[in-house]
């Protein structure tokens, strides 16, 4: 099936919007095929100020209609506590508030940028999203990852190249409970890495180690910069520690 198909057929939705490559290239075809479509961002302390900034930009730039809503997804304990399914109650609670402001707009199909690449074995929240009937159009169609990066260039979506950004909450090892205090101290850690120029990189918390886990072609950008990240992170963690495994 072509997303021009599946628009016809499902010609007034809400989809879920992060602002990464996938949910973008979807509200563009969405917008593209003339179906009626409005950018649902929920903003949670998962989510950094950074990336709800971009998806607004984008929006913008793609001329969609926008809402951001607020979920507190440190209210479930099944989701602070950090359990191996925790992205299973996380997905049904944010999916859950989208169904619910989108019912009032006047939306009653929701659909998400989950795409042919993704396995529902590696990613327990898809069977949240199924059982509140959530449409996958990407996977529906098809398109992997590298699908959509591609049509994404040829339509000149400047998220084509942009890297996967996963929530704060997978910074954590499971069962280490999340709060507001650690995200934030994640939070400004990463930020400081994003201002010396880095880029798809990961700070994995241990108590109070950091783990650094770069792309081997800024590891000598990392060096270089060594002394002045160990002080600024400093403030938030004992010890810095990079991982010699490094990000593809």
């Amino acid at each position: 099936m072509e997303l021009s198909t599946f628009f016809q057929k499902h010609d007034q939705v809400a989809i879920a919007f992060s602002g990464g490559v996938d949910s973008t290239y979807l509200l563009y075809e969405a917008i593209n095929s003339g179906a009626k479509v409005r950018a649902y961002y929920v903003k949670s302390d998962f989510q950094p100020q950074f990336e709800l900034d971009d998806a607004k930009k984008l929006a913008t730039e793609l001329k969609a209609d926008i809402s951001v809503i607020k979920a507190d997804v440190l209210s479930l304990s099944a989701i602070a506590t950090n359990p191996l399914n925790r992205c299973y109650y996380c997905k049904k609670l944010i999916f859950s508030t989208i169904a619910k402001y989108a019912l009032v707009d006047g939306y009653t199909t929701i659909i998400d940028g989950t795409n042919a690449s993704d396995k529902e074995s590696d990613r327990p929240g898809i069977l949240a999203l199924r059982e509140l009937s959530v449409l996958s159009p990407l996977q529906e169609c098809g398109l992997t990852k590298s699908d959509i990066r591609r049509l994404s260039k040829d339509a000149k979506l400047r998220t084509w190249n942009k890297p996967a950004y996963a929530c704060l909450a997978t910074r954590f090892q499971t069962e280490d409970t999340i709060t507001k205090e650690k995200l934030k101290k994640i939070e400004c850690a990463e930020d400081y890495l994003l201002l010396l120029g880095f880029s798809n990189f990961r700070i994995r918390v241990r108590g109070s180690l950091a783990k650094i886990q770069f792309p081997a072609i800024q590891l000598n950008a990392l060096l270089q910069n060594r002394a002045k990240i160990v002080k600024e992170l400093k403030k938030y963690y004992d010890y810095i520690v990079l991982d010699l495994e490094v990000r593809e």
